[in-house]
């Protein structure tokens, strides 16, 4: 029984629904042979090596030309052999074991992390159909009907090398790093996964192929551009990058799940990490950026979009997508935990969500009511964005459920500390109070010689008083003296007597 699938002809970004098509998958692996196959895989690790290696000297040296100073220029020309002498050193460096750590999970999870990584481009595709050795194969080592279910569940299952690490080696701050991944990756994935939805349904294929020829006409980050920037800060976020490094926090948790790891162990976490960044840069571009094909060099050039030269337009897009990142973590700082979290589920999941369920009642719309559905879409987004951006301004409204706090919005010294408010779950003691703070304690101790001053110029004015009722007692008699106080303050004053 034979499922006709829609899938996008030559001439229009309208579905159709070709015989030949199983599952929406246009790329024909019908003439695959077992060497074509071991050399594509070959190449697509040896790809990912040598842009890992590149990336690493494109990210220092950019940086530093961001930051004003040289950046790598010792090794190699260029200091473009720089990450070559890492990966060297790493490698001959001593190799240590904690003693307290689950052994076979510790050396376990960063193996994990780096073959995850390796996976995901197996359904990638770089370029149209072409010939290898007289072999007519596409330019991509494998697709199926679910194959960007198959990237989500392989991106998911790459976490759990961090979760791992972070909790095998039985250290606090890998712990903490490894709890704040898994909740980094639950917050994101959700957003990132609803936004490849929409791709779905405006495709009608989960074939990465058939999404990528679903956008001859037009980029489908064009026409859904809510789609398009939701995936862009969720796939930030999923790799770990500023400014959501959260779980590898520097200056909180020194490097996170990566603290007891040394020698190789942490190479294959820090090649996982770079490799992932191009995981997401070649995810966007085959959903949102029309993969491999060309609009601007293919609308002079009627074979910019055969051949190998796809390929070319492909890394291209990639790397653009690399240098955006690169970019963000010399231009943006590091957020604060909580509005990470805000961000993720308070933003991001019900946007995702509404954007979806706009695409998916358009959609309706077209199966019944003929007509291409991509100006509608343009129009769609665009009021999504406005209502978006008209959200964001519009200031939040206060809570009148939050505890009372001390001036300036702080629990003053001496109450009883809240560690529930302000949505930091830290459990307190019992009758636990906030000690003085030193800003507190520094100005009680300037103020500590004024009260010296005043002190000591009463107690003066009171000697004198006693020296002038000692010099009207030789001449009249003694004289009694009574306590003396202000007149200002009410109190009476006592005057001297006779005996």
């Amino acid at each position: 029984m034979s499922i006709a699938i829609p899938m996008i002809s030559a001439s229009s970004a309208i579905p159709m629904t070709p015989a030949d098509a199983e599952g929406g998958v246009i790329a024909d692996f019908s003439a695959e042979t077992w060497w074509l196959t071991l050399l594509k895989a070959v190449f697509v690790v040896a790809f990912l090596i040598v842009s890992v290696i590149l990336a690493l000297w494109v990210e220092r040296r950019g940086l530093a030309r961001m930051q004003t100073r040289p950046g790598p220029n010792v090794n190699g020309p260029f200091g473009f052999l720089q990450a070559v002498a890492d990966a060297a050193k790493l490698i001959m460096k001593e190799d240590f074991w904690l003693g307290g750590a689950e052994r076979l999970i510790y050396i376990l999870a960063p193996v994990i992390a780096a073959f995850s990584a390796f996976m995901v481009y197996a359904v990638i595709p770089f370029g149209p159909q072409v010939s290898v050795l007289g072999h007519s194969t596409p330019l991509q080592l494998t697709d199926f009907p679910v194959a960007v279910l198959y990237i989500l569940a392989i991106t998911a299952f790459g976490v759990y090398g961090i979760i791992l690490g972070g909790w095998s080696t039985h250290s606090t701050y890998p712990l903490f790093g490894a709890v704040r991944s898994a909740a980094q990756v639950i917050s994101y994935e959700l957003s990132m996964s609803l936004s490849i939805l929409t791709v779905f349904l405006a495709s009608g294929t989960m074939s990465t192929s058939g999404i990528v020829g679903a956008q001859q006409r037009m980029w489908w980050a064009l026409a859904m551009v809510p789609s398009f920037l939701i995936y862009v800060v969720s796939m930030i976020g999923e790799v770990n990058r500023l400014p959501f490094d959260l779980p590898e926090a520097e200056g909180e948790l020194v490097a996170g799940h990566m603290v007891e790891y040394s020698s190789m162990k942490f190479a294959w976490y820090f090649l996982a990490e770079y490799i992932n960044m191009f995981n997401v840069s070649a995810v966007c571009v085959t959903l949102f950026l029309g993969g491999w094909r060309s609009f601007i060099v293919a609308s002079f050039w009627a074979g910019a979009n055969s051949g190998w030269w796809p390929m070319l337009w492909f890394i291209a897009k990639v790397w653009a997508v690399m240098f955006f990142m690169i970019w963000t973590r010399g231009t943006l700082v590091r957020i604060r935990y909580d509005h990470f979290m805000k961000l993720g589920w308070k933003f991001l999941i019900p946007v995702s969500l509404g954007w979806f369920v706009l695409v998916a009642a358009l959609q309706g719309y077209r199966a019944f009511f003929s007509g291409s559905p991509a100006g509608l879409l343009i129009v769609l987004a665009v009021v999504f964005l406005i209502a978006m951006l008209v959200l964001l301004i519009l200031p939040e409204a206060e809570d009148d459920d939050e505890p009372a706090l001390g001036p300036g919005g702080v629990t003053a010294p001496g109450e009883e500390l809240d560690a529930f408010a302000g949505g930091y779950p830290v459990p307190p003691l019992p009758g636990q109070q906030l000690p003085v703070s030193p800003r507190v304690r520094r100005a009680q101790r300037a103020q500590a010689p004024a009260r010296t001053d005043a002190a000591s110029s009463v107690a003066s004015s009171v000697a004198g008083s006693v020296a002038i009722a000692f010099d009207a007692a030789g001449a009249a008699g003694p004289v009694a003296l009574g306590p003396q106080s202000n007149p200002d303050s009410g109190d009476s004053v006592q005057e001297g007597t006779d005996d």
